[in-house]
């Protein structure tokens, strides 16, 4: 890798609760890629905006309403160091950003996490009104202006940030949409040296790759025009190019999105779990409707967390004595993990049992253990509505009786805060604070509030399941069942997110219902499967005693999760996968783009106007498809011939194949050489099959032609495609 530095730009770093400066899953695993990326030695710098309110303190009231408090965060109470950014003369570095027609300044603190170095903007600065000092003072403001404003700050500061220390990164990451302004900005400081707009833009995108991290709607910011043209009009011009131009990398069904903007500015994209990459598939599909599914070019990188961070620390000091003296530093074996299968079961369970205990202690709850019970479910993430929190509360007489057996009780812990916005989400806490005062549920039933990593960290160590119940499949890959798992934790989950990677029927229990089906019906079913799964499954093994009075097959199952879940779902793999797979070759092709006065990417700039410029001449004019079962082994012999106008394309820069269903969700494809030139610009193209897996007829066959370059990033960069 050239110098192998990556710019990891996110709206929120969960590092630490002592620095409440993110709101959930998404900052959370911000701040463990920056740990992972420090442990690894991985040359990156993280980018972000210091909120200095942070995300809201939660107070559930005695109505069980959410009220959201917010005190100013407190930097000397912080683990980490956190210091403001000085230049060589000791002067604070203040950059500047043009917001609406008015400069806004921002200064930045410092964080640093090992070798890696977190940098925060915030406007809380002398020489700005009192409303632009508070842009920055919380956390995903509901106020669609100060939300634009706040992106601009991130990606068009961020980035003016970085350049103001010297920092030249070699790959930009931008986690989820919200920074994708990061993009015009380069683009703008290229076309500052007269480099033309579309030869700006490859350049720029050859070094920039992007996570999404949610197929939830609301998880993608979308402005509309008009506010893009108030903040943005006196900014268009500075990129070299018309309004119309830089408006059409984001616009989506008549708005501005900025997942939109973030994929039309990279050239790699991934979700955050297998299943979350088909999902985003499925989801960008809407914008390339002539690209089927499959093809749409999104690749996955399934989320981890950080060891470090998670695990107890009685989980800590007896995987020292029995795994290999350099685990901490070997996560990612999995042969590591195998001495975990030889732990004592009753040195295993006494450990889980304290940490149940600290649990308990910790967050105050009015509960005393006594022998090995009660079985305790924790339920902790963010009150949204798709989350399900209340699917358990589905049949209420059924659950009283699971949770009140007074020979197996069971208890619910329930965390998490909901949106200020969220009216759905704030009436789940109400709705459970209610449930709980019940007399059938008084002491079976808790919520903890005002959720943070401090206590998240004591519920993913200390309950015995995790539960997990999301809309499938709304859970992009969901990681607090990955803290649990690592930390001897069984997770009963929808088999949604990373439990479809990671469930192998022996670390936990899959609530396999139905999917895509009418929401009650599947409400109605993943319901019935949980209890299901409590009353003759869970409850029961959990309260099976075994030798010495340890539940030797829970612990069995415990172990299992641990040896399964762990050396696969931890950041070090993430983060590993991430440089391989991501950012040494988006750094390579970055530096290939920009060498000798940036011929490549001019080159590509050229090619890609002039294929968009002839596109609507390429037509195909007729599909010629011929069965012959003759082939010599065994299988059905199928020749296409297809005559395909190119008008002025070279046939060698176009790709021509027949593409059919093979009946399982997926597609084949056989590709077509050209044969014959007809006329000018007209080809006959020709293709043989042996390997379709259906029936012909029952195939869907067309001809697809797609323009190709050596220097494209994947097959369909252009997001064009004619079809017969």
């Amino acid at each position: 890798m050239p110098n192998g530095s990556v710019a990891y730009f996110s709206a929120e770093f969960g590092l630490d609760e002592s620095l409440p400066i993110y709101s959930g899953g998404l900052g959370i695993l911000a701040g463990d890629h920056i740990k992972a990326a420090a442990d690894l030695n991985i040359p990156l710098t993280g980018v972000g905006l210091f909120y200095k309110k942070g995300y809201f303190q939660q107070h559930i009231n005695e109505h069980g309403t959410q009220q959201q408090l917010y005190p100013d965060v407190d930097l000397e109470a912080s683990i980490y160091p956190v210091r403001l950014v000085m230049d060589a003369e000791e002067r604070p570095v203040v950059i500047e950003v043009s917001i609406g027609g008015r400069q806004v300044y921002a200064k930045a603190w410092s964080v640093q996490v090992g070798s890696v170095t977190v940098y925060l903007l915030s406007t809380d600065v002398e020489g700005n009104s009192d409303d632009d000092r508070r842009l920055t003072d919380t956390l995903y403001p509901g106020n669609q202006d100060v939300r634009i404003s706040q992106e601009m700050i991130l990606g068009i500061g961020g980035a003016r940030l970085l350049e103001a220390l010297g920092i030249q990164p070699d790959v930009w990451h931008m986690n989820e949409g919200h920074s994708a302004f990061l993009a015009f900005e380069r683009i703008r400081k290229l076309s500052a040296e007269g480099v033309p707009f579309e030869t700006a833009l490859e350049a720029v995108k050859a070094s920039t790759v992007f996570t999404t991290h949610t197929p939830v709607p609301a998880g993608h910011d979308v402005f509309s025009i008009e506010m893009m043209d108030r903040y943005f009009g006196g900014y268009y011009w500075q990129l070299g190019t018309d309004r119309d131009r830089i408006l059409s990398l984001g616009r989506l069904d008549g708005a501005f999105n900025m997942t939109r903007l973030a994929v039309s500015t990279s050239s790699k994209v991934n979700g955050v779990s297998k299943l979350h990459g088909e999902v985003t598939r499925e989801l960008f599909h809407q914008w390339m409707p002539h690209i089927p599914i499959q093809d749409i070019p999104v690749d996955s990188v399934t989320n981890g967390v950080h060891i470090g961070t998670w695990l107890a620390d009685g989980m800590k000091n007896l995987f020292d004595r029995h795994l290999p003296s350099d685990w901490a530093v070997r996560t990612e074996e999995a042969d590591v993990w195998d001495a975990v299968q030889d732990i004592p079961a009753i040195e295993l369970w006494k450990v889980h049992q304290h940490a149940k205990s600290e649990m308990i202690e910790e967050l105050g709850l009015p509960l005393a253990l006594s022998g090995e019970g009660p079985l305790i479910i924790g339920f902790a993430r963010r009150f949204a509505t798709y989350k399900r929190a209340l699917l358990i509360f589905s049949d209420l007489e059924r659950l009283a009786r699971i949770l009140g057996d007074p020979q197996q009780p069971v208890c619910l812990i329930f965390a998490g805060k909901a949106h200020p916005a969220d009216e759905p989400g704030k009436e789940l806490i109400r709705r459970i604070v209610e449930l709980s005062r019940e007399d059938r549920f008084k002491g079976r039933v808790y919520i903890v509030e005002n959720y943070a990593m401090d206590k998240a960290k004591k519920l993913v160590q200390g309950v015995d399941v995790w539960l997990n119940t999301p809309v499938k499949p709304m859970e992009a890959s969901g990681t607090s069942g990955q803290k649990a798992a690592m930390n001897g934790v069984l997770n009963c989950s929808v088999l949604d997110g990373w439990w479809v990677e990671g469930y192998n029927e022996r670390n936990g229990w899959a609530i396999e219902g139905v999917t895509n089906s009418e929401p009650g019906y599947q409400a109605q079913q993943d319901s019935h499967t949980l209890y299901q799964l409590l009353e003759e499954e869970i409850v029961p093994l959990y309260y099976k005693q075994g030798e010495r009075g340890v539940p030797t097959e829970w612990v069995s199952r415990m172990k299992e999760s641990i040896c399964s879940i762990a050396p696969v779902f931890n950041t070090h793999r993430m983060v590993s996968d991430y440089w391989h797979q991501i950012y040494v070759p988006a750094a390579a092709r970055g530096t290939r783009f920009i060498a000798d006065n940036l011929e490549v990417a001019s080159k590509v700039a050229a090619y890609k106007q002039f294929i968009r410029n002839n596109w609507s001449d390429v037509h195909v004019r007729k599909v010629d498809i011929l069965e012959n079962s003759s082939s010599r082994i065994g299988l059905n012999k199928t020749t296409f011939i297809a005559e395909i106008d190119l008008g002025a394309i070279w046939h060698k820069d176009v790709r021509v194949e027949a593409v059919g269903s093979d009946g399982r969700r997926g597609i084949w494809k056989a590709k077509l050489e050209p044969v014959q030139q007809a006329a000018k610009g007209l080809y006959i193209y020709e293709g043989i099959s042996c390997d379709i897996p259906i029936n012909i007829r029952d195939a869907n066959v067309n001809v697809r032609v797609t323009p190709i370059s050596p220097d494209f990033a994947n097959d369909f960069e252009m997001e064009l495609a004619a079809w017969g």
